[in-house]
């Protein structure tokens, strides 16, 4: 009877955060800074714009309807990529940024824009399209190198503690380099830079979206076939290994996917912070389980709704522009992580 309750409940709990989602994502397109009718929207999303001003169907088509993608997507691979992270490290304030991957695509962006202005005497920002896909691809790059240095450390390391450490020294010496490089580098690319880490999801067009989207689907189902080894590391490692559990391989794929994850929305999207420490505790609280076979997937709904309020939040009528979604997602997630806690700690035990 307990347990016919409990999976209703938790079909509930999902039904409503696919709900969420999906009302999310369609207000996401509805509202802007241009006030768009909801029958000209409809119009616009069915191919029926005939009638339909122009410049509004730009706004739908190159705007908006990508930018919810990518908020949805990129939410949902940041919010799984920290609950593998608090898995693997048995550390509630662990997420996808914690082995140095962001640090790691800061440092190439960087890089970058020093480079360009030692060896071309011109601002990154001057090149147009070929700064947007210059930047993305010093992202990924700077975001790879520190992942596979970390894979390659974590073949040596005993332990997963030892890999967090190593992890964290790794984010400073990165961090400490680009630090260095803002210091000799132009006002201009500064600015340029400063703006990428305050992280956008508006930097990928339509041209970009197919990529984006089956680079992030495909890292996020490749996280569903580790529920059952995710299940047994929580029971600790020398049980987990007597119930014949590959502990260090399934630990190499957990960093894998996560860094994968992390790396794809950063070379995109910029930093996003916030979503992939809050959102797991989200899904716990929600579903009061750790059995990751509902983790996962409630992590990956709850991740895609918070991503798209935020994006809401940060481009809301009468502001002038969009708002650093980073400011946002930590405006709204931190204080909600405090009042989970709070919670708790009232619950009778």
């Amino acid at each position: 009877m307990t347990d016919t309750h409990s999976l209703t409940k938790t079909y509930q709990a999902m039904f409503f955060l696919m709900v969420l989602g999906l009302l999310l994502f369609f207000v996401n397109i509805l509202f802007g800074s241009v006030v768009i009718d909801f029958q000209d929207i409809m119009r616009i999303l069915f191919n029926d714009e005939i009638n339909v001003d122009p410049a509004k169907v730009a706004i739908v088509r190159s705007f908006r309807f990508p930018q919810a993608v990518v908020a949805a997507v990129a939410g949902a691979s940041l919010a799984v990529a920290g609950l593998l992270m608090q898995t693997l490290f048995r550390n509630p304030l662990a997420d996808p940024s914690i082995l140095g991957i962001s640090a790691g695509s800061s440092l190439g962006v960087a890089v970058l824009l020093m480079a360009t202005a030692a060896f071309s005497g011109a601002s990154v920002a001057s090149l147009g399209i070929w700064a947007s896909l210059g930047v993305g691809f010093a992202a990924f790059s700077g975001a790879l190198l520190v992942l596979v240095l970390i894979l390659v450390i974590s073949t040596r390391v005993r332990n997963v503690v030892s890999l967090l450490i190593v992890g964290i020294m790794i984010a400073y010496i990165a961090g400490s380099l680009t630090g260095l490089l803002k210091y000799y580098s132009s006002k201009e690319d500064v600015q340029a830079f400063v703006i990428w880490g305050m992280g956008t999801f508006s930097n990928v067009g339509t041209s970009q979206l197919p990529v984006f989207t089956l680079l992030l689907l495909f890292g996020i189902l490749a996280t569903i076939f580790l529920a059952k080894p995710l299940n047994i590391m929580l029971l600790g490692e020398n049980y987990a290994k007597n119930l014949g559990l590959h502990v260090k391989r399934n630990s190499f794929l957990i960093i894998l996917i996560s860094g994968y994850l992390t790396a794809v929305v950063t070379a995109y999207a910029g930093p996003i912070a916030f979503i992939g420490l809050a959102v797991p505790h989200i899904a716990r609280n929600l579903f009061r389980t750790s059995d990751h076979r509902v983790l996962i997937p409630g992590t990956i709904l709850a991740g895609m709704a918070l991503a798209l309020f935020c994006n809401l939040i940060s481009r809301l009528p009468g502001l002038d522009g969009n708002l650093p979604i980073n400011a946002v997602t930590s405006l709204i997630g931190a204080p909600f992580v405090i009042w989970i806690i709070m919670r708790k700690r009232q619950l009778p035990s």
